[in-house]
């Protein structure tokens, strides 16, 4: 795993004052433009998906998608999407949660858990401060499925994502 971690970090650009002054950005681009590690992550979070029991995975819009979609093809698992308010056609469960200025809201389609309720790896690019990932498990737990647990390729220390996920199981390939 950590030589998984360092290619991973070989890739991770980072943009200082993007995109605000004193914010660093740290830009998973890159690391979608080679193939062979955006396979061998595809691979590790399908194997935590399987090793937890999941039933399905849930991508976190956008690029939360760009993980989870291979990762539950190489699992054979459905691929359930949350996505930001106002993207899904049909009816939607929604979810508001509180942003550093202001506030949004994350919406699954209803319907997209199985009726005897799927165990989700929930997968994201990145964990900050928790505050996305906290309002999709909420969301998915609405909607009658259980959080298998919690991935993400990167994860920031130092500003508590963690720790406001602390009821969950919490797995990430690389943290800075």
């Amino acid at each position: 795993m950590e030589e998984l971690a360092g290619r991973i970090r070989e890739r991770v650009e980072d943009y200082a004052d993007f995109p605000r002054p004193g914010i660093v950005f740290r830009d998973l681009t890159p690391v979608l433009r080679d193939p062979e590690l955006t396979r061998a992550i595809a691979r590790r979070l399908a194997e935590e998906a399987e090793r937890r029991g999941a039933t399905a995975l849930a991508g976190i819009e956008s690029r939360g998608f760009l993980f989870a979609a291979p990762a539950a093809c190489a699992l054979g698992a459905p691929l359930l999407t949350i996505r930001k308010q106002g993207k899904l056609p049909g009816s939607t469960l929604t979810e508001a949660y509180d942003l550093e200025y202001g506030s949004a809201e994350l919406e699954l389609q209803a319907g997209s858990v199985a009726a005897d309720g799927d165990r989700v790896l929930v997968v994201d690019d990145l964990l900050a401060t928790g505050g996305t990932l906290a309002a999709a498990c909420r969301l998915l737990e609405s909607a009658g499925a259980r959080v298998a647990g919690l991935a993400v390729v990167v994860e920031l220390d130092g500003l508590d994502g963690r720790a406001r996920l602390k009821n969950y199981n919490m797995f990430s390939l690389l943290r800075l």
